[in-house]
């Protein structure tokens, strides 16, 4: 089948690469824009408690002001706030709502805190739903603007936080983001094919032609998310970015480096990139069908922000696979060996002595070798044992110097840290004829005051029809802190429960209960994505190398991969540096990229000891050979592949740097200690029974 394809690209290259171009220009047109999300709340299903009382919320107090963002007050010298300081501040606050600022509805001035250092007006703004409005952002810019001319002359600072705030600023920040991974990317593949190939060619041909194919695999992914009413996390395009480059130019890498093996065997330039396209042709469908199922399992996720992102990159590795075995063998057959220019090494055999000697140490002692990288990978997986996961996704990615940082930390010299981002609770009759009384809510807010880690609770504010009651608590701790969610989860939601009258219900809502229903839900994704996406990526392996008992210690390999990055990262972040913990969902991403993308690279390596062993080697020799051969190629693609995922970490927030590291750190132990050490020597050591029971290692 690949050997027919490849004849078919190569005789009409440019009515493949027409094809591309009229397919891309066609979609690109008619697609949607990619617009993405970082509001948590709208990617949790209808079935959590914290979803319900947003319900609530919506009904029966559609008029109830949303707090999108807070004004800090404090004295510019630092002293205690004085009488005249919090008539400034209401005086201010007037001045700000007299303005008309579009989506400010009110700002309300509130009390000094108790020790007089601070003091707050809270924005009111309209719950927005659609994740593509911006108009909350704009309005804090002009917020800002008109607060700075408001207080000029008085002895007052202020400064803008909450979430419209934060939004604002991780908005601006992403917008960097972007542009430097991207930047990065490109520089680090140009520089890195240069020092492997030393051809300015071969160096841009990535970039050029996933340069077109990067704006089609947006297109789709954008028409896949409206078709299917999904949300992309904002996270998305520095993820597009990294997968469409990396994985495009790891298949563009494994195509080259079998078409120079065939020309320097003495084939001419067509019938070599046939000849490439059959030998690594199912190699590569085998290893991109690997990375898509594992990215597709991820649509089994309860949370949105993930069950989106599966589908939307293995669209975008469906796309890259596909141009790898058509239009990136069209270019390169037109160019034939000028695609090598202006170097001539492609027409010598390499000496590969680094290769060639670790290769014959493997199949020398492939007992050591798999003893020492499984010890290796393991006594890294300890470090998984001080895992904690962070569910701040906006705060905990800003640098510190951002003003909706600077202003919170102001905020938490006089108030509890959970001012900002309130917990509402709403208690609601269960039948609608019989409204709450007095006495009963009354009871119930003295019973929410009662527990533990809680500040203060606001009065019943009760629904038009009287048969709903809302109360806004206030918290000790950071809303997306674990002593809060620990306060939700453990405290408050068990008391509401227990403590709601007879005859009512009791609903725990706010941005502190939507983290601590994340964390439920991302338990029940641990126990279903991750066993379907190995099953599926087993029975990829069990097809490809017709074998039940190689899937199982490929398997296991990526496992120890999978716990050696997660315990450096963990590690490195929490223990060396100051993170609160790693990014909730990493331990899942870091799961689908380590264990797919280092699959690419045992399916690569074990292709090659099969071939070795079909041409007549024993198990031993195969490994030894396997590795001489197929090491230049998998340390290549590893480093950039690499490379590309560490660009992540120029960003300049904590939430893309850990993914950067993860994913890189977790590609190198894929490449160079899983695929090129401990696959192959496993291999030599379980010999001819590696291929039980279709013995695909049978000399031909």
């Amino acid at each position: 089948m690949f050997e027919s394809l490849g004849r078919f690209v190569v005789r009409r290259p440019w009515w493949v690469i027409l094809g591309w171009v009229v397919v891309a220009a066609a979609v690109i047109s008619l697609a949607p824009k990619l617009t993405s999300s970082s509001d948590e709340a709208s990617f949790l299903p209808d079935s959590y408690e914290s979803i319900e009382a947003s319900a609530v919320q919506e009904s029966e107090f559609p008029k109830q002001q949303n707090i999108g963002a807070v004004i800090v007050f404090q004295r510019a010298d630092g002293k205690r706030m004085t009488a005249a300081d919090s008539a400034e501040v209401i005086r201010v606050s007037r001045e700000l709502t007299a303005k008309d600022i579009p989506k400010v509805e009110a700002v309300v001035p509130g009390q000094p805190s108790p020790n007089r250092l601070v003091q707050t007006s809270m924005v009111a703004m309209p719950k927005l739903t659609d994740p593509a409005d911006t108009s909350e952002q704009d309005a804090v810019k002009t917020l800002r603007t008109d607060l700075q001319q408001a207080i000029d002359g008085t002895d007052l600072t202020a400064g803008v936080t909450g979430s419209a705030a934060t939004a604002l600023d991780e908005s601006e920040a992403s917008e960097r983001a972007g542009l430097l991974v991207g930047v990065g990317t490109i520089v680090i593949i140009v520089v890195l094919l240069l020092l492997i190939f030393r051809s300015p060619i071969i160096a841009l041909l990535p970039v050029v032609l996933i340069g077109l194919i990067s704006p089609l695999a947006t297109g789709l992914i954008a028409s896949a998310n409206k078709a299917f009413d999904m949300k992309a996390d904002s996270s998305i395009q520095e993820l597009l970015t990294v997968v469409l480059f990396g994985v495009g130019t790891d298949y563009i890498l494994f195509l080259l480096f079998r078409y120079r093996e065939a020309l320097r065997a003495g084939e001419d330039p067509k019938s070599g990139m046939v000849h490439a396209v059959e030998r690594v042709g199912e190699a590569i469908t085998s290893a991109a069908g690997a990375v898509i199922v594992a990215f597709a399992a991820l649509a089994l996720s309860t949370l949105g922000m993930l069950r989106s992102m599966g589908p939307a990159l293995a669209i975008a590795v469906f796309v890259t696979l596909c141009a790898g075995l058509t239009l990136v063998p069209a270019v390169v057959s037109l160019l034939g060996t000028k695609v090598f220019w202006p170097s001539k090494s492609w027409q010598r055999e390499p000496q590969g002595a680094g290769f060639a000697k670790l290769g014959a140490s493997i199949a020398r002692r492939p007992a050591v070798w798999a003893l020492v990288s499984a010890l290796f990978m393991g006594v890294l997986a300890l470090g998984a044992l001080g895992y904690k996961a962070n569910f701040d996704l906006s705060t905990s990615s800003l640098p510190k110097t951002k003003e909706s940082m600077v202003a919170l930390q102001n905020l938490e010299k006089g108030f509890p840290a959970g001012t900002t981002d309130p917990t509402s609770v709403y208690l609601t009759s269960t039948s609608a004829d019989t409204p709450l009384t007095a006495a009963m809510t009354a009871e119930f807010r003295k019973s929410l005051a009662d527990v533990d880690g809680v500040g203060t609770v606001s009065a019943a504010t009760p629904s038009k029809d009287g048969t709903a009651a809302a109360f806004s608590v206030v918290l000790d701790d950071p809303p997306a802190s674990e002593a809060a969610m620990d306060t939700v989860k453990d405290d408050l939601r068990p008391a509401a429960h227990a403590d709601a009258p007879e005859g009512t219900r009791a609903l725990v809502g706010g941005i502190t209960a939507v983290y601590v229903d994340i964390n439920k839900a991302v338990d029940r994704d641990y126990s279903v994505v991750f066993p379907v996406a190995a099953l599926c990526i087993m029975v990829i392996l069990g097809l490809l190398l017709r074998s039940l008992v190689a899937p199982w210690y490929l398997m296991v390999s990526v496992a120890l991969g999978f716990g050696a990055t997660l315990g450096a990262t963990s590690f490195l972040f929490t223990q060396i540096g100051s993170q609160p913990g790693l990014m909730f969902m990493l331990p899942v991403i870091m799961y689908l990229f380590v264990v797919a993308l280092g699959t690419d690279y045992n399916i690569l390596m074990v292709s090659r000891l099969r071939e070795e062993a079909r041409a007549g080697r024993s198990p031993h020799e195969a490994a030894g050979t396997a590795v001489r051969h197929s090491g230049p190629t998998i340390a290549s693609a590893g480093v950039i592949l690499a490379g590309t995922f560490a660009t992540l970490m120029l960003a300049g927030n904590s939430t893309l740097s850990q993914m950067g590291f993860a994913l890189s750190f977790g590609i190198v132990i894929a490449a160079f200690v899983m695929a090129m050490v401990f696959t192959p020597a496993l291999t030599a050591l379980i010999g001819h029974a590696a291929w039980w029971p279709g013995h695909g290692d049978r000399h031909k």
